[in-house]
Order: structure tokens, then sequence, then C-alpha cells
């Protein structure tokens, strides 16, 4: 799966989600931006944006439990780094998309890839 933290800020295409200030610490909210289940989780005081579906069974991942930066995918329990979208822990080896997170003029916004 492609990491999409890792491209340059020119091939990203930022869209705002709302007020950075809608979105307390501890929060998660779901979106779908452009056909994309996403989820936003605020830990701590960063912001980090994961593809709301796990890669083993297409599951809801944004509803899972989160214990530190790991979020368990509430059907089978496997593991993902949502800082890195990295797969930890088995049925799931494919690791889910990350997405750059930012705040800009009191909004927040995500990063896609630019079309």
């Amino acid at each position: 799966m492609f990491n999409y933290l890792k491209l340059q800020d020119d091939q990203v295409q930022y869209v705002s989600v709302g007020p950075a200030a809608n979105f307390a610490i501890g929060s998660r909210w779901l979106f779908e931006i452009d056909g994309q289940p996403i989820a936003l989780l605020h830990i701590g005081s960063e912001w980090y944006a994961i593809a709301d579906l796990c890669t083993h069974d297409q599951g809801p991942l944004g509803e899972g439990e989160l214990d530190g930066f790991e979020i368990e995918c509430p059907r089978h329990g496997a593991r993902f780094d949502v800082r890195t979208g990295k797969a930890l822990l088995l049925p799931a080896v494919v690791d889910i998309p990350a997405y750059p997170v930012r705040e800009h003029e009191g909004e927040l916004q995500i990063g896609l890839p630019a079309r």
C-alpha cells in the first residue's frame, strides 16, 4: 500500500475537514473524501489520518480500540500504526494508507495525492 506521508508538498492536495478547534485531544472523526474512507485521530498534540478500512477484510478500522499509536481492527484484531499505516499484527499483512495532516489558517486539512 502506498504511504502518502512520503509525498512532497507539490504532490499533495489538502482538503479542509473543519476548524482545528473542533477536534479535541483524544477525539476521532470519520470522513469520506474523494470516495476514500478516512479516520482522523487526535493523539496528544498530533493529528493522524489513516484509511478507515482494514486490509484484512475491509472492516471499519476507525472504530477500533487505540493503544498508544496502535489501532486494532474491531473484527479480527489486526493492528496498525496510526503514524505510518504499517500492519503490525496478523491477520493483516498489508499496510493501510496514512495521510499527511496539517493545520492551515485555523482549518484542519488532510492531504491526498494531487490530481
